[in-house]
C-alpha cells in the first residue's frame, strides 16, 4: 500500500485554502473586469465626494484585479489578500455606509452581504495563507 509524505488532513486543509483562495478571489475578479472595459468615471465621483484625491479610485484596479489574481495564483497571498479586504471596507465606506444596518431588497438578506462575504472571506485567506496549492512559497504567502 503507497504512503502518502503528507497526512490527509494536511492535505485537505491545503485543499480547503485552494477553494477558499478561488471562491474569493475569483468571484471578485467579476467585480473588476467591467472596470478595465468601462472604466472607473463613477469610482472617481465617490472618492472626490469623500474628500479624498482623484488617485485613490486607481486603486481599485489593484484591489479588484491585481490582488485577487495574486490571491488565485497564491503568490504574496497574505499581503494581497489584505489589499482585497482593504478595498472592501472602502467600497462599503465610499459607496455603501449607509446600508451597513440595513437589510437588502425584500427584506430577506443584509444590504451589504456581497461586500461582507469578500471582506471576511479576504481577511481569512490572510490569517491562513495560501496552503502548499500555490506558487509561492515564501513566508508571504
Amino acid at each position: 500500500m503507497p504512503r502518502f509524505p503528507i497526512s490527509l488532513s494536511v492535505r485537505l486543509d491545503d485543499l480547503g485554502k485552494l477553494i477558499l483562495r478561488l471562491t474569493v478571489a475569483g468571484l471578485l475578479l467579476f467585480h473588476g473586469i467591467p472596470k478595465i472595459e468601462q472604466g472607473i468615471g463613477f469610482v472617481h465621483q465617490m472618492v472626490e465626494a469623500s474628500g479624498l484625491p482623484p488617485f485613490v479610485a486607481y486603486g481599485v484596479y489593484v484591489g479588484e484585479i491585481v490582488a485577487p489574481v495574486l490571491v488565485i495564483a497564491g503568490f504574496f497571498t497574505r499581503p494581497a489578500a489584505l489589499i482585497i479586504a482593504m478595498d472592501m471596507a472602502g467600497a462599503v465606506y465610499m459607496a455603501r455606509r449607509d446600508d451597513v444596518f440595513s437589510l437588502g431588497q425584500g427584506g430577506m438578506s443584509w444590504a451589504i452581504e456581497v461586500e461582507a462575504f469578500f471582506f471576511f472571506g479576504a481577511l481569512a485567506v490572510a490569517c491562513l495563507g495560501a496552503g502548499r496549492i500555490a506558487l509561492g512559497k515564501g513566508r508571504w504567502d
